[in-house]
């Protein structure tokens, strides 16, 4: 099988690649296997300076890596030089705070002494989506190498420029041979992979389908998996809301990354006394945005990743204004060539209809109007997934009891859902489990050690 590099703008085959052998994966796993067993046992110092450089040569080449990021999945170019800013930023705080914390922590027993260990588990399988070729990585790499764990990535097939990069990067950075390894697979090869007895634990963030595939394998082999999948995050918009600064997040949240983020707010519930104002002002600001080529940087909305992505989003309108949902704004394919999908507003959506419970992976929002705050809540809830949500409130105490309330992994209030380094990332229900980001992120793939000390005459 090919692996290829297409560019969602025009839909053109830019470079080919071709899968790694049998011989070679073999050879991948043995090294990350043998590297382990010495990783492990550097200090936390020569782990960070690692990290420290990976930042480094990030920021160097940024311009450089961004462009390779709209080439490959059409993100606009100031959004790929943003992820690369970001992704350098977490490499750093790993860095700077893992050995804190990760230090011993002591216990008080009746008897004896004891404290608890972090301990590396060894080599990991990191399955990586094509949204965010670059962040995506360095929140699995940066906490689990300053573990002292090994990794195998195995990156989206679309975008292999990307995933060579960011190897060489780490070689570049003076990471050992094996300590982080870009696997050229499909995806029909993975199973074989968590099987292995030398992978001793699997991160995958991508589809429910692929997620449950590998939750499936990773049971079978008693193995640790860590599982971020898709969302479709309520936008809640109370009466007593801000609605210019709502209706500005709004757009931001919905078309952040050409749309396809997990944490994209998808679902737009705003209480009725405000509802047909916040509509309205977002339907002129959702008009405005201009679409066109991610490179140009007056565009506002470039390509979905690919045309068969495309595709399916039409597909996903369509049925839903077959399931009686009207479209406000867009719903259709711009008159010109790529990937591209208009952006979209979608009204009228009952619970019978098959988008009310599915995630729209792309420029269409679903629009709700609910009678209050009770209705508010009670419509973020129920959706399958679980993974973030929006409140805006200008009495914050109220936006705090409304978040407690939610049932998602995350809830932030007066802005769309979001990421930073020190800000734990993840969700429950449909959405996965497990943490990613700030100290969570250096709990999932870890052995807290028990180490508890007798004096020789202690009976116990």
């Amino acid at each position: 099988m090919s692996i290829q590099t297409i560019n969602p703008s025009n839909n053109k085959v830019i470079k080919t690649y071709y899968e790694m052998s049998g011989i070679a994966v073999e050879k991948a796993v043995e090294q990350a296997a043998r590297t382990f067993h010495e990783w492990k046992k550097t200090d936390y110092n020569v782990r960070a300076q690692l990290l420290h450089n990976v930042a480094g040569l990030l920021r160097k080449n940024k311009k450089k890596l961004a462009k390779l990021i709209t080439l490959e999945m059409g993100k606009l170019l100031i959004h790929a030089e943003g992820e690369i800013k970001l992704s350098a930023e977490i490499f750093d705080y790993y860095a700077i705070n893992s050995a804190n914390m990760l230090a011993d922590k002591v216990l008080n027993p009746v008897h004896g002494k004891a404290f608890i260990r972090n301990s590396p588990i060894g080599v990991l399988l990191g399955i990586q989506p094509w949204n965010f070729p670059f962040y995506q990585v360095a929140r699995f790499a940066a906490p689990n190498i300053m573990l002292g764990n090994t990794l195998l990535i195995k990156h989206a097939s679309i975008v292999p420029q990307c995933a060579l990069a960011i190897q060489d990067i780490f070689m570049q950075a003076g990471a050992p041979d094996g300590l982080y390894t870009n696997l050229l697979i499909s995806k029909e090869r993975i199973a074989a992979l968590v099987a292995d007895i030398r992978v001793k634990g699997v991160s995958l963030t991508g589809s429910e389908k692929a997620g449950a595939s590998v939750a499936v394998e990773a049971g079978k082999h008693i193995k640790k998996s860590l599982l971020e999948l898709g969302g479709s995050d309520a936008f809640i918009v109370l009466e007593d809301a801000d609605i210019e600064k709502a209706v500005e997040w709004a757009v931001v949240g919905r078309i952040n990354n050409n749309g396809q983020c997990c944490v994209a707010s998808k679902r737009f519930i705003a209480v009725e006394s405000i509802a047909d104002e916040f509509l309205e002002k977002f339907k002129i600001k959702m008009a405005a945005l201009v679409v066109g080529d991610p490179m140009d940087v007056d565009t506002n909305l470039g390509p979905l990743c690919t045309e068969e992505a495309a595709v399916k989003l039409v597909d996903q309108v369509n049925r839903a204004v077959e399931g009686g949902a009207k479209v406000l704004l867009g719903g259709k394919r711009p008159n010109r060539e790529g990937a591209y999908m208009e952006a979209t507003i979608l009204t009228d959506i009952a619970p019978g209809n098959p988008a009310f419970y599915e995630e729209f992976f792309g420029p269409v929002a679903l629009f709700f109007k609910v009678k209050n705050e009770e209705e508010a809540i009670a419509l973020a809830n129920d959706s399958p997934f679980g993974l973030g949500g929006s409140v805006f409130t200008q009495d914050i105490e109220r936006g705090k009891r409304v978040a407690d309330q939610i049932d998602t992994g995350m809830v932030f209030i007066n802005h769309p859902t979001w990421t930073q380094a020190d800000l734990p990332f993840g969700g429950t229900k449909g959405s996965g489990y497990g943490r990613e980001m700030a100290e969570l992120g250096l709990q999932e793939f870890v052995n807290k050690k028990l180490i508890r000390i007798s004096e020789l005459s202690d009976p116990f």
